[in-house]
């Protein structure tokens, strides 16, 4: 009897070592994070290799960049961007039998990914404006046409895009109140000067075409500061690696692509790339909070 309570506080301190030292299971183990990715043909990534059959007439691809970046962060994806999608189609079905992007948002989001605004501004129907086949003179400067009169059409209608990102981005807030949401910009397409023939812009045209983008970027990332998004570059990342690159090197596809990708879009290559710098922006904000 006299060694009854030895024992016991023994017993009890040797379960609490137990305790202290088991795995977290069930319950205490970290849930992975909800991630809802919205957007147009660049986060949809069409023709790119494998498809998502479930996607449709959306032509989304299992190898866009929410893909890419949810397996990085080892977050659970819903993917609801679409190829040819604008800011009308956040709230209200592009297709029939499919929702609107914004119902796949709910209060438990924890992170959301868009890029929106190039189907909005007629950027990518103005680039295939731009295409001259033959050399000058024969054809017409998309530059010179967009800025006769001293304004700039393409970027003016950029401007006047803006404040609709900015209700964009209200919208996933009101959805998911606890969301951390990231504006993914556009790419870098042509590099200065072009490189003509190898893609049919003319050198005047291709630095106009670009300077569009990139004054749409600019737009993006203003907007999305003023909303409390963080926005993605993925501009600064492509140099070296636009339309004008060897085959091989390009992220983004050319008038007529080298590999399996819809012109004017990132390929898988480049998928990858803007993917890693989602998750890095996503880590980022979770260690400076």
């Amino acid at each position: 009897m006299k060694t009854a309570l030895p024992m016991t506080l023994f017993a009890v301190a040797a379960f609490g070592a137990l305790a202290a030292t088991a795995p977290a299971t069930g319950a205490s183990a970290a849930a992975p994070l909800r991630y809802v990715a919205l957007g147009d043909s660049y986060a949809a990534a069409p023709l790119v290799p494998p498809a998502d059959l479930a996607g449709g007439a959306c032509l989304r691809s299992l190898a866009g960049y929410p893909r890419v970046a949810a397996q990085a962060l080892g977050a659970h994806l819903t993917d609801v961007s679409c190829s040819a999608a604008t800011v009308d189609h956040l709230s209200s079905a592009q297709h029939p039998n499919a929702a609107a992007q914004y119902e796949a948002l709910t209060p438990a989001t924890d992170i959301v990914s868009i890029t929106i605004g190039g189907n909005d501004t007629g950027l990518f129907s103005q680039a295939l404006a731009c295409v001259n086949v033959l050399p000058e003179p024969h054809g017409t400067s998309c530059a010179k046409e967009n800025t006769d009169g001293g304004t700039d059409k393409v970027k003016a209608r950029v401007d006047a895009w803006a404040p609709a990102l900015g209700s964009v981005l209200d919208g996933i807030a009101r959805r998911s109140p606890h969301a951390r949401v990231f504006v993914v910009g556009y790419g870098n397409y042509l590099r200065d000067g072009g490189c003509y023939p190898r893609q049919p812009f003319w050198k005047q045209d291709a630095t106009y075409l670009q300077g569009a983008v990139d004054h749409l970027n600019s737009a993006m990332r203003r907007v999305a500061g003023q909303h409390g998004a963080v926005f993605v570059d993925t501009r600064a990342l492509g140099i070296g690696h636009d339309s004008c690159a060897d085959p091989a090197d390009r992220y983004v596809e050319g008038v007529v692509p080298t590999r399996p990708a819809a012109p004017l879009h990132p390929n898988a290559a480049g998928a990858r790339a803007v993917g890693g710098a989602l998750a890095a922006a996503v880590r980022g904000t979770s260690e400076n909070p």
